[in-house]
């Protein structure tokens, strides 16, 4: 019963329009973050996977330290240095799920805003329950640090929400080398490609983006691993495709990421022409 009710209390919350009033002014703030190396680094690209789950290990792990720590007759003062060390810990945190949040579909971002709240909670409670504890008020320090665990295992369970309910930060292409069939099969008819203008073709049930680039021909799975979006319908220039959704940047010939959001690069075919038609091989398929 208590799993249908916060089920049910979660669905509402990506339904709940009313907070796009908050979304949508804080996602301009945060887009305010120059696309580049550094928020690439805060998307996890350079990790091959989103940064701030890593990073949330901290914070929330020094905080039940000093849940563990409150407990114990002498442990007060090694208490404070984990609190300490959780406030540090949860501003890179903070940035890095910021990042990852702004560039989320609508209904992500309602629940993002929650969490974030719920997080901002946490913060604030642990604040004022090392100022407690620096003025020897430790039973106050002790309830305020209480209360933020409590506020930030709401921002845990939010973010777990976002995260496998509904799939943000997930690669959304590592299915299809599990829905391609092994080996060589005819994608397309060569004349179907124009020099340098992207076609999506369909590999049975598999969306593929083709392009033509000279005697070439470039097949990458046309779902963007960040959000699903259609890479066919991308920017293509210097050799890379960019996703018309989010902005993720993949180069065409190897499909590695070379700007997020997407962290996990895209499924690349092997290509060939024979007797007039394209076929295509994905390596590990099947």
């Amino acid at each position: 019963m208590g799993q249908l009710r916060w089920l049910r209390a979660s669905d509402r919350l990506e339904r709940a329009e009313g907070l796009d009033g908050v979304v949508s002014p804080v996602q301009r703030i945060v887009r305010k973050i120059p696309p580049g190396r550094f928020r690439d680094a805060l998307h996890g690209v350079w990790l091959g996977h989103p940064l701030h789950p890593v990073l949330v290990q901290v914070p929330v792990g020094a905080w039940m330290s000093a849940a563990l720590l409150d407990v114990l007759p002498d442990g007060e003062r090694q208490a404070r240095h984990f609190i300490g060390i959780g406030l540090l810990a949860s501003v890179p945190a903070a940035l890095a799920g910021s990042a990852d949040w702004a560039e989320m579909h609508e209904q992500q971002m309602r629940v993002g805003v929650v969490h974030a709240a719920a997080n901002s909670t946490a913060i604030t409670m642990y604040l004022g329950s090392l100022v407690a504890r620096s003025r020897q008020r430790t039973a106050l320090g002790r309830a305020l640090g209480l209360a933020g665990l409590a506020a930030v295992t709401v921002g845990g369970m939010l973010g777990g929400e976002i995260s496998y309910r509904q799939a943000g930060g997930a690669n959304h292409a590592e299915e299809v080398p599990h829905l391609v069939e092994p080996g060589w099969q005819d994608m397309l008819a060569v004349d179907a490609l124009t020099e340098g203008k992207p076609v999506r073709a369909l590999l049975g049930e598999v969306p593929v983006l083709a392009i033509r680039d000279g005697d070439r021909v470039h097949a990458l799975a046309d779902k963007c691993a960040h959000m699903s979006g259609p890479l066919s319908e991308g920017e293509i220039a210097d050799g890379c495709v960019t996703c018309p959704w989010h902005g993720s940047v993949f180069r065409l010939g190897d499909g590695t990421v070379v700007h997020g959001p997407a962290t996990a690069d895209q499924p690349v075919f092997r290509t060939r022409i024979r007797d007039g038609m394209i076929q295509v091989c994905l390596p590990g398929a099947g």
